[in-house]
């Protein structure tokens, strides 16, 4: 199918935006580290369960020990540690600073499976994804009308923001890479995925157990309505947005496939104006319509 992975990607980046809706709010009852515990859990139990449906088992023996490897790296490192490093840099710069520096995640990917997959891009496809990550960061960036000096502690959590999330970019990226290379060119995306997750639920759980998560985990879990905004949210982001990022990969370059994924800050633009009916700047308008045509070169390209 011609453009199966960029539209793939496309998919990905709907999909997530969508997810932003439904985890923004249950974020607001139960927060955002118990939210990225409990989403986590459900989604393996969605691709567990689709995959019991449709294959008769969880995983298919022709898995190498490579692939496993890889996969499970590609979860720790992409869903556990990356997203930690990046919801943890939300606490301390800001969601918009944290998204700002998270949008070198594409040119991250890229560069990694040039090195590691000796995948090359082409000038179009380079052109594109350097559009398309201008266009972001022409939306997501915020001008500092503060002129009071910081502090030294400012400073210091200012400095310890911007590396975490540095850190969730490269988590993200290298996550990417080491799916693709896990995957290969026969193993299907959905037990792919589920590994991945599953590894990342495992690396997630245990680290909350160590630090004594179980006591709080009853409270938190007891919110009907959080869960419920959390399975929904479970549904469009890490079980159908991840699967349909691994299908993305695995049918095209994956700088390309990151550049297009990684436009949600721009597709959220119109569901905030539908759902929480604020206004929108001249400048995000124009940042979607630039990050739009970067869009349109990897499809070109």
């Amino acid at each position: 199918m011609p453009f199966l992975g960029e539209l793939a990607a496309l998919s990905t980046a709907i999909l997530w935006s969508l997810t932003s809706l439904f985890f923004t709010s249950a974020s607001r009852r139960i927060g955002s580290y118990w939210l990225n515990k409990i989403r986590i859990l459900f989604a393996v139990f969605l691709l567990g369960g689709t995959l019991l449906l449709t294959t008769g088992h969880l995983l298919p023996p022709e898995i190498s020990s490579k692939s496993y490897i890889l996969l499970i790296l590609s979860g720790i490192i992409g869903l556990s540690l990356g997203d930690a490093c990046l919801f943890q840099a939300y606490v301390l710069i800001g969601p918009r600073l944290s998204l700002l520096i998270f949008t070198v995640w594409p040119i991250m990917a890229a560069a990694i499976a040039w090195l590691f997959l000796s995948e090359k891009l082409g000038l179009l496809a380079v052109i594109g994804i350097f559009i398309t990550v201008a266009g972001m960061v022409w939306v997501t960036v915020e001008r500092n009308t503060d002129g009071n000096q910081k502090s030294h502690h400012e400073r210091k959590k200012m400095k310890l923001g911007i590396v975490l999330a540095l850190g969730g970019a490269a988590g993200q990226a290298i996550g990417l890479v080491l799916a693709k290379g896990g995957m290969g060119e026969t193993l299907p995306p959905l037990p792919a995925t589920f590994i991945r997750m599953l590894a990342a639920v495992i690396a997630i759980w245990l680290f909350g157990i160590v630090r004594g998560d179980l006591r709080e985990a009853k409270a938190k879990l007891s919110d009907k309505r959080a869960m419920l905004l959390a399975f929904g949210g479970a549904i469009v982001g890490p079980f159908l947005g991840v699967w349909m990022s691994l299908v993305a990969v695995q049918h095209t370059n994956t700088g390309v496939a990151a550049a297009i994924m990684s436009t949600v800050p721009v597709l959220v633009i119109p569901l905030v104006i539908i759902f929480y009916k604020e206004k929108v700047s001249m400048r995000a308008m124009l940042g979607a319509v630039i990050t739009a045509g970067g869009v349109a070169l990897l499809f070109l390209k």
